[in-house]
């Protein structure tokens, strides 16, 4: 193949060799130039990714610490307390309890707790602080009353499972 090349080219006459490399220069600085171009637009759209791949490795490495320190976090314990009698005494301690129309146990870790009048601001502080017995807001119906601020509220809640 190297042969027949050689020879290809000492048969061409001195103009065509001279014109043949004139191309093949041309050819060559044309490819450069493109190849230049085409790197300094790749180099342009990677520089502006790379603030957002920074924010992006930032919040991985925030989900991450947050996984391990929840990793790390002792395992969910039910009480064993009745979560009827748990929510009573919560409600009470949240002065909620003349509000509380009644208190339905599904089974021994589900519970339908109904509000008669209630302040909204007050029950969705009581359902929040039940986070902290490891007891959470299952389902829930909650209807304005004709009286601003107050609401008449019916919500599951369920506490995990015991293992």
């Amino acid at each position: 193949m190297k042969a027949r090349l050689r020879k290809a080219w000492e048969s061409r006459s001195p103009r065509e060799r001279a014109v043949l490399s004139a191309l093949a220069v041309v050819l060559a600085a044309a490819l450069y130039v493109g190849l230049v171009q085409s790197a300094g637009r790749a180099r342009a759209q990677l520089r502006s990714s790379v603030p957002t791949l920074r924010a992006q490795a930032a919040r991985l490495e925030q989900q991450a610490a947050e996984l391990e320190r929840m990793r790390s976090a002792p395992a969910i314990s039910a009480s064993q307390t009745d979560l009827r009698t748990l929510l009573q005494a919560q409600a009470g301690a949240a002065g909620l309890s003349r509000a509380l129309v009644r208190i339905d146990a599904q089974d021994a870790d589900q519970v339908v707790a109904v509000f008669g009048a209630v302040a909204f601001a007050d029950w969705l502080n009581w359902i929040t602080g039940l986070k902290s017995q490891h007891v959470r807001l299952d389902a829930c119906r909650i209807e304005a009353l004709s009286t601003p601020g107050l609401v008449s509220a019916t919500a599951t809640l369920v506490r995990p499972k015991p293992k």
